[in-house]
């Protein structure tokens, strides 16, 4: 619920709030929303992600199975070269003998390359399921989300997280598990074998394995909260380009495009700087375990070249085959570690991306602990609004010992001036937020001690900032009321004044409209907006400057049609156009969030108050 004419009661867009608003869309957003400003649990969320992939526990235990048999099926094929080697060095060269033996080796490799194709399908599938679990219950988090968390964070924002965190996820979970998984498969096996070779030589091979773990873990320790800081930068950038895009037109009308890009140019830098610093320091480590590996095989290779030819240590002599076949699992022991390594950046930034959607989906639930709450049946529509207080945040009240009484039938407007304090009667009436003190009662029943659904569903709202859909003209208007048929469609925009302009469309009713309606003009997305209302035949309506995008002639019928839905009903009507408003059965002056008139149309006159100077000096315009 945000108005254009009451700016500084709400939030602006990328920057701080207005006067006792909520907190700021932009680097003074909320604190649970800021990286750097909350404790990073790293381990959390990897156990956090393992949960979801343990909801595919058949599939995962056949990934598994197959990555031990691909496992077995390379050592054994490495087992191999040792009597192949033994037999070419032989006094008599059995061709038989290594002829099967080269067989043998081919078809365990082919196993091998068999067993690894079927892993990589199942983790596909695995890996695309978790996913598409993840950012389905993320966009259903986001539907149970308060109005004020999207008031408090940019759409920007949570696009990115939405998109780019969760594919950066995704494409950790395709490209990496299966490394990880037969990577430690790999090396429990090869160390095993490398023990039943020779236990000398498996010592020598892992002199340096602490060594390399120890500055990996340090390097991750240091490099994961840049690659947090790169996420985050990233979706403040993601929030600025969306709202440069959507908010074009300001943004040539007041040339504003050099403003635009050296503060573009600024989160660019800063995503540059944490990127960098990410990439570099992640990049230190293939290089490091790269010479770490080199140096281990050296010293290997030299022990294995002195016990071919020598005792040492009370170790007997190996074969040619057997050094060569250690040497081959020397390194067959390192690649997954230099495996993993590669990997540390993507598995950092998956991480991170991870933490940012889990920090959503952690969210309080806006109708959390409503779940005994009665629901509304039918109502007669009295409203009470009883001495109430209410601020977006502790520093200041927006409204201030308000109250305002409305009977069934009855048209109550509210006129002040910008940042009065009319819209938010609004989003309290809708319980967006609920007040700080005092009640609103619906027929006797305070508001909030009924579900929130069920307020909403006797309310029906036309804003001055209307919103449409990628959907035909005919759905947009059912969106009022799923249940409406095409004749209370035809009949609502008939009342509406916008039948005309919808037959006139090219395909009519069935028309797309498109990128929130920009085929169609603001004034005809203002009349669609009302014959959505009209549709939705709701106890209680409101109207926030509802006739403000069309003309005087429109606006003519559309008051007529107005009087139609309203009789009946009861309706709050927020106008700044105070010739709207004459025949309302209760006038509520507001001014700084407090009522300071109120009555009708030709009592507020006769007062001579701040009703008739507002009135009067736009007669006189």
């Amino acid at each position: 619920m945000q108005e254009k004419s009451e700016k500084s009661e709400r939030s602006m867009p990328m920057g701080p709030g207005g006067p006792g608003g909520p907190p700021g869309r932009g680097p003074g957003g909320p604190p649970g929303m800021r990286p750097q400003e909350k404790a990073k649990n790293a381990k959390g969320v990897l156990f956090r992600v393992v949960g979801y992939l343990l909801s595919f526990k058949a599939a995962i235990a056949a990934v598994f199975a197959l990555v031990i048999f691909s496992t077995l099926s390379n050592l054994g094929a490495t087992y191999i070269t040792s009597p192949v080697i033994n037999a070419i060095g032989a006094d008599t060269i059995d061709y038989g003998y290594i002829a099967a033996l080269l067989l043998l080796l081919a078809g365990l490799y082919l196993l091998s390359a068999a067993a690894q194709g079927g892993q990589g399908v199942l983790l596909a599938v695995i890996s695309q399921r978790t996913v598409q679990k993840i950012r389905k219950e993320m966009f259903e988090k986001m539907e149970k989300l308060s109005v004020s968390f999207f008031d408090k964070n940019t759409h920007g924002e949570l696009m990115s997280r939405m998109t780019n965190d969760v594919d950066t996820l995704s494409q950790t979970l395709s490209n990496s598990i299966m490394q990880i998984f037969s990577g430690v498969m790999t090396l429990v096996g090869t160390f095993l074998m490398m023990i039943y070779v020779s236990p000398l030589m498996t010592v020598v091979t892992l002199l340096l394995v602490p060594l390399m773990l120890f500055l990996t873990n340090k390097i991750a320790t240091h490099t994961r909260k840049f690659y947090i800081a790169q996420q985050a930068s990233l979706g403040t950038l993601n929030g600025h380009i969306e709202e440069t895009i959507s908010g074009q037109y300001a943004v040539k009308v007041f040339c504003r495009e050099e403003k635009i890009c050296e503060e573009f140019s600024r989160k660019n830098t800063d995503y540059y700087n944490n990127a960098v610093k990410a990439q570099i320091l992640s990049g230190v480590v293939a290089p490091l375990m790269g010479m770490f590996n080199n140096l281990n095989y050296a010293i290997t290779a030299f022990v294995g070249g002195l016990l071919a030819v020598n005792q040492i240590f009370g170790f007997d002599p190996l074969s040619v085959g057997d050094v060569v076949l250690f040497l081959s699992l020397s390194n067959q022991f390192s690649r997954p570690i230099n495996e993993i390594a590669n990997l540390f950046s993507t598995i950092q930034s998956a991480l991170a991306g991870a933490e940012r959607v889990f920090e959503i989906m952690d969210e309080p639930n806006e109708y959390v602990g409503e779940e005994d709450y009665p629901e509304f049946g039918d109502v007669v529509g009295d409203v009470d609004i009883n001495h109430i207080d209410f601020g977006y945040d502790d520093k200041r009240l927006i409204l201030k010992d308000v109250s305002i009484k409305a009977k069934r039938g009855q048209t109550i407007a509210l006129v002040g001036p910008t940042g009065a304090g009319k819209t938010t009667i609004v989003n309290l009436l809708t319980r967006f937020y609920d007040v700080n003190k005092g009640e609103i009662c619906l027929d006797g029943t305070n508001i909030k001690n009924v579900a929130k659904d069920s307020v909403r569903a006797k309310i029906a709202i036309v804003l001055q900032d209307t919103h449409m859909f990628s959907i035909s003209v005919r759905e947009n208007i059912r969106y009022g009321n799923l249940n409406a048929t095409d004749e209370d469609v035809e009949y609502a925009t008939r009342l509406a004044n916008c039948h005309e302009f919808i037959e006139r469309l090219p395909q009519g009713y069935d028309t797309i409209l498109t990128d929130d309606a920009s085929n169609v003009s603001m004034g005809q997305r203002q009349l669609l907006s009302i014959a959505r209302a009209m549709v939705a035949n709701p106890d209680i309506l409101i109207l926030d400057e509802a006739t403000s995008n069309v003309d005087t002639r429109t606006e003519l019928n559309i008051q007529e049609a107005m009087k139609n839905l309203m009789l009946g009903r009861t309706s709050f009507v927020i106008a700044h156009r105070l010739s709207t408003i004459r025949e309302a059965d209760k006038i509520i002056v507001i001014n700084d969030g407090r009522i300071v008139e109120e009555g009708s149309h030709k009592e507020l006159l006769a007062k001579g108050g701040m009703y008739a100077d507002l009135y009067n000096g736009q007669f006189n315009e």
